[in-house]
């Protein structure tokens, strides 16, 4: 089900093999926002492989590294490449147990995203969502621009659920998304035509 007048935000987009982007090679991406004056996203599949939570805390001076004494749930949040737009600063994805005021989309999929130091300090303290991850970047696409690059066949969408947003295991998370839609895009044409 789309969301709200045939825009996706609450979705999940799944990169088709045409893509033609490698920074999207089998990416799944949580939309955050979609109207008329476009679309923001955060891939949900794609670690950042040079920091760590930890090593973001450190740098913000949101925790001491002389005094790194986390609890559990800091120590699991992990850190993703969100997309090519902002890669410096970070998007935090989060279930809707933890909202600050005037700093939080809630998305019509029921999950939040905050990009604020405040949401940093929480997790550090225990006190955050149940379940988060932090991006570095976002994808973004001008209006008109997500839809037609649907239309030419580099995006398919699915439903969201928390399960293939939050879970752990990444390299799953695009076979899951497929999954959801009842067949295997890698049997699909490089090019595909329109009826």
């Amino acid at each position: 089900m789309q969301g709200t007048e045939g825009y996706l935000e609450g979705q999940c987009l799944i990169a088709m093999p045409q893509i033609g982007d490698p920074r999207y090679e089998k990416a799944v991406v949580f939309i955050c926002a979609h109207s008329a004056d476009g679309a923001m996203g955060i891939i949900v599949n794609k670690p950042a492989t040079h920091v760590s939570f930890v090593d973001l805390l450190t740098q913000l001076n949101v925790i001491d590294d002389d005094d790194i004494r986390l609890p559990e749930s800091a120590l699991r949040v992990p850190v993703h490449t969100g997309g090519p737009v902002e890669t410096g600063r970070g998007f935090v994805l989060h279930s809707p147990d933890f909202r600050l005021k005037e700093a939080t989309l809630v998305t019509s999929g029921d999950v939040c995203l905050t990009a604020t130091v405040e949401i940093l300090r929480a997790i550090a303290r225990g006190g955050g969502p149940s379940h988060a991850l932090l991006a570095l970047g976002y994808s973004g696409w001008a209006p008109g621009q997500l839809e037609q690059e649907i239309t030419n066949n580099g995006w398919l969408h699915c439903a969201a659920d928390h399960d293939l947003i939050f879970d752990a295991d990444l390299d799953m998370k695009y076979d899951r998304a497929v999954a959801k839609l009842g067949f295997d895009p890698r049997l699909m044409p490089a090019v595909a035509g329109h009826a």
